[in-house]
Formats: C-alpha cells, structure tokens, sequence
C-alpha cells in the first residue's frame, strides 16, 4: 500500500464498500458525536467523512487532531445508512471507518479558519494566503482560472496560433502607464524595464515571418489598484496575426472568446461570436457615458442640450451646456427619496447634482412634474420624452456640464446606477460588444499639448499622404482623426485593447511627431522596432484580453482578488513575502545605487 494514500479525498464510492484504503489530507472539521469521533478529510479533490470509535486502537490519536492538521488515514469504506448519506458531496455515501492514523503534521492555531465562508480583513487573508487558498470557494476560484487558461490555449491553437514567449527584462516604452525599472549591475546608471506589454516584441515576431503568434503573457505596470485591477502585475492572452484587417481579427478573437465563456458561464447567455456589436467609440460616449458600456442595462443616454437651449425654457442653469438625459424607465412612482439620494450621489461625484422630470399621464396628455418641470414649457417635455422615448410612469435625470465628457462621465455612471436600483440589468447574461473608431490623439489641458489618446502604435484612418503632409498646428484635423483601434467589453468590463499597427516607419515618425516627440527621440526609443520596419513588414494587428478579468467574471467575483493565487495588497504589498522590502548595502553596491528618502512632512 502507498504510504500517503491510495485514494484521493474526492474519489471513493458506493462501489469502494469493504476495500481498505488509505488517504491523506487536512482535517476540515472534526466533530464529537458521544465517543464517536467525526473527520472530514479534506485534499485537492474533495473531502470524506472517517469516523473511529472510542475502543479502536487509533482512538487516541486521532482525538487529538484539530482543524489542519494533516493526516494520513487507514481503513475500510462502509455504507453509510440511508438517513446519513450526504447528498451535497460525492463521497456522500461513504465514511472511512479508521483503523491507522498517523498524524504527518500538525497546525498552530488558525488565524483564519478554513471551514466555512466568512469574510476576514484583507490583512489578515493575504498574510496568511496558504491559508485562504485551501477554502472552497477560493480553490475552485483558482482552479476555474487553471481550466480557462487551458481552454484559451486550446481554442488559440485550434484557430492556427502558435505560442511563443517574449522577455521580461526590456526597455521603458511610453503605454500609458508607468514602469517598473530593474538597475543593470553591468551598466551603471542603466535599467532595463519590466513589459508593460510584450508589445513591441509580438510586433517584431511579425516582421520576423511568423504568423499567428499567442501567449499567456504577463505583464508589469505600476499602477495603483482597485477592484478590476492589479497593483502591479496581471496576466493577458496577448496575440498578433499578420496581413489581416480589423474585421480578420474580430473573426479570429470572438469564436474563442465567446466560446470560452460559453463553457464556464454555467447556462448563462453568451453573446455568439457573429452578433458582437460594433460600436464607434463617440457613439458609445454620447449613449452610455462610457467607453465601456453594459449592455444588459437597456438604458440609453441621449443628448438634450438642444431643448435647453431654446428661448422658451426658463431653466438657466442648464444654458450653454452639454446636457445628457438619463431615462428612468418605471421611476415616476418612486418617492421624493429616491431622487433626493440620487441627487445627493451625483454631488459626491462632483456634479452641481441631478435635475430630474418626472412624467405622468394626465387627460390623456403626457406631462412631467418636479422641481424643474415648471421652467420648462410642455412642448418641449413632449419633444424631450419622445426624443429619450420615455412614457408616463417613466422619469428622465440630467447631468450637465460646460465640459462635454464631464456630463458624459456622470450620465454614464447615472446610468449604471439607475440599472441597478430599478432592476433592470441582467445577471443571466454576458453580453459582449467591439468598441471601435477611437480618437487618434486627444487634447491633455494640464500641459496644452496632443496626446496619444489609446495606443501609440495604431495605424490612423487617414490617407498616407494627407496624414504625412499634416500641418502639426491643425488641431481641428488632428484631434479629429480615428485610429484602427478597438476594445472588446463584456458586461461593463474592458477586456482587451488592440488595434492594426501602423507598420509604415514614415508614418509611424509622423504620428509621435504630432504627439510631441522628436524623430530623433522616437528613432532612439524605437530603434529596433522602427529598423524592423524598415527591412519589410507585413499589416499586422493583434489585441490582448486580461485573464484576470475573464476570469473574475465568470467567477461572478467582484474583486481581481478573489481570483489571484497570490495578489498583493491595494498599496501594492507582498504581505505574505514582505515585498518591498530594502537592499542590503552589499546589493546597492553592487547596482551601483543610493537610496534618497522623501522628506518627512
């Protein structure tokens, strides 16, 4: 017999009765029944009941075991009676019945139990994450993420992607967030760069001949965290094809990405992989408010700076405004209250608040009440409702704003919330949607400047040669250029950017020129990608959907967290490693670096 076990935990069986076998695994909990002593054994594969009685020769041994400890358990598989089979486990029909036991270690007290699903500060569970990690709903977390992983890979491959692995250690490259330095010992004063992206390098895979690369990727940004993102680092199915459009690309991504979703969504809907909609980014700003919209809430923003713009209304705080109505769809009967807390929400969001009409049949006329309906002639709240096509016993809010993407930003988040406090977004469904057409470049107020406004390696929407001629002061032109750029959003999550690449190195030192950099600077920062280029490169595109995020969805989590084998904290914290943590001084060294504290305040 093996020394640990012949069985796994979740394996034995009505058709195991009177075999004598032996497991292995941790006491999930152990319960005294009038001398009779209950183990539930728990391993990697599920868990089984053991039972001993008080004149069997392990007894004593086994009465001291606690929660965690491991053991190894032999004995015989019995039945067990007809009013004690446990129908919620697969192992439900069977109880060991112990015979040896052999304690292979034992538990300090848990400052974290593992029974049970309660919630336990932060702290406390990413410092002892080994311990949080062997509580079911965590480990199945992670093993769901395991299987969506190996389904990803396999769906990759079957649409004629091969895997291949890009660096880790690189240089800086502007993506849009900041990077992690590594200091180079060999070269003092040098550092190489944690990938952001393996962006420039699934580019180069392209030039080098090869065609449908792929990779789980890692990839390293530091950035603070929040519930949909990781401080620090995160995981993206990154990939890349050559001489494709944008509509090749859409082809080859949503089979695996609806596919992937249909298999772990547990019988929800998923979007099919030809009926993903394309929505133009400034269309998708003006309706949802968002660039990354839910499309289970039916709810449509519509622009009404025009109605308020007319003589005969009498509101004048919405003149010369961007203003976007939110329609509420069954909220007119909703008291006083509910507006107030809406409003009340809006001011904590930065807004002047949210004015609102609510509208009501009355002698078959549709007329609107509340605070601001009586500046507002009924012609024009008829005119406003058909335009929002809302009805009596529906309500519309108002965001508005001198800013146009202020009052947008605001309608946007109205609008989700609205979804949720009238019920109207459905949790039985993942829809997916294309994001497409974004901006080339946008105006940054802070410095006066044209910025990339997504990723600086997309080929515009613009003639070669108009693109090339452009003069570097016609903001109206440039800031109206579209990039082949795209987003793919499921339920309100960004799951992936990606865009054809701009390939052309003339066009490529005329779009960071516009942005503001050099030729001389983009030549140096992109020397080798640019050179690539200029040694034939194919059209290539690519996009890259995050892994954690795939995965927090289909967990039905709302924090990366809760699917993360080992995240750090919000502020970035390795609590269970300690990292950060110093350099010694023979390290510092040997980088040939000094530490410069900040100023105490």
């Amino acid at each position: 017999m093996h020394a640990y076990r012949t069985h796994t935990c979740g394996q034995l069986r009505k058709a195991d009765v009177g075999a004598t076998v032996r497991l292995s695994g941790w006491v999930n909990r152990r319960r005294d029944h009038g001398g009779l002593i209950f183990i539930d054994l728990r391993d990697h594969y599920g868990i089984t009941q053991c039972v001993i009685e008080p004149d069997a020769a392990a007894f004593a041994l086994v009465d001291t075991a606690r929660s965690e400890w491991v053991l190894t358990l032999t004995g015989k598989v019995v039945a067990r009676s007809a009013e004690t089979v446990n129908k919620d486990l697969p192992t439900g029909e069977v109880e060991l019945r112990i015979e040896q036991a052999m304690v292979q270690s034992k538990a300090q007290e848990l400052p974290l139990p593992v029974f049970g699903d309660h919630d336990y500060p932060e702290e406390t569970r990413l410092t002892y994450r080994f311990l949080d990690l062997r509580r079911e709903r965590l480990h199945k977390n992670i093993m769901l993420r395991a299987n969506i992983v190996t389904s990803l890979r396999r769906r990759m491959v079957e649409q004629g992607f091969t895997e291949f692995q890009t660096p880790i250690l690189t240089a800086s490259s502007p993506e849009g967030a900041r990077d992690f330095l590594v200091p180079s010992r060999r070269y003092p004063g040098q550092f190489y760069a944690l990938p952001q992206a393996p962006q420039q390098f699934k580019q180069l895979i392209m030039v080098s001949g090869f065609d449908r690369y792929f990779q789980i990727a890692p990839c390293f940004r530091d950035e603070d965290g929040r519930a949909d993102r990781s401080p620090g680092e995160f995981y993206q199915l990154d990939l890349e094809m050559s001489f494709v459009t944008q509509d090749d690309v859409f082809a080859a991504v949503a089979p695996v990405l609806s596919g992937v979703f249909e298999e772990f969504a547990n019988g929800k809907k998923v979007t099919k992989p030809d009926q993903f909609p394309r929505i133009p980014f400034a269309e998708a700003m003006l309706k949802y408010g968002t660039d990354k919209p839910d499309l289970r809430n039916p709810i449509e923003i519509v622009d009404v700076s025009e109605f308020f713009g007319r003589a005969e209304v009498e509101f004048k705080a919405f003149k010369n405004k961007t203003v976007r109505a939110i329609p509420a769809p069954g909220a007119a009967p909703q008291p006083r209250s509910f507006f107030d807390k809406l409003n009340e929400w809006a001011r904590g969001e930065g807004a002047a608040g949210l004015g609102y009409v609510q509208f009501e049949e009355d002698g078959g006329a549709l007329v609107g009440k509340g605070p601001i309906a009586k500046f507002i002639p009924a012609t024009v709240l008829a005119d406003m409702a058909k335009a929002a096509k809302v009805k009596a016993g529906d309500a519309l809010f108002f965001s508005a704003d001198a800013k146009a993407d202020r009052a947008a930003a605001i309608a946007g988040a109205a609008r989700t919330r609205l979804g949720r406090e009238l019920g109207l977004i459905k949790d039985d469904e993942y829809k997916f949607c294309w994001i497409v057409d974004f901006p080339m470049y946008e105006w940054n107020e802070d410095d006066k400047k044209i910025d990339f406004s997504h990723n600086p390696f997309s080929m515009p929407q613009f003639d070669r040669e108009k693109f090339l001629a452009l003069d570097q002061n016609d903001h109206e032109t440039i800031l109206g250029l579209k990039a082949y750029q795209y987003d793919i959003v499921c339920n309100g999550y960004e799951l992936s950017s990606g865009a054809i690449r701009n390939h052309d190195p003339d066009v490529m030192l005329k779009a960071f020129e516009i942005a503001g950099y050099a030729r001389e600077e983009t030549e140096e920062k992109f020397k080798g990608m640019i050179n690539a280029f200029r040694h034939g490169a194919p059209p290539h595109g690519g996009t890259a959907p995050g892994i954690d995020r795939i995965v927090m969805l289909l967990a039905g989590e709302e924090n990366l967290r809760e699917v993360t084998m080992f995240p750090m904290t919000q502020q970035a914290q390795d609590l269970l490693m300690n990292a950060p943590s110093p350099a010694n001084a023979k390290q510092l060294k040997e980088l040939h670096l000094r530490v410069v504290y900040p100023e105490k305040a």
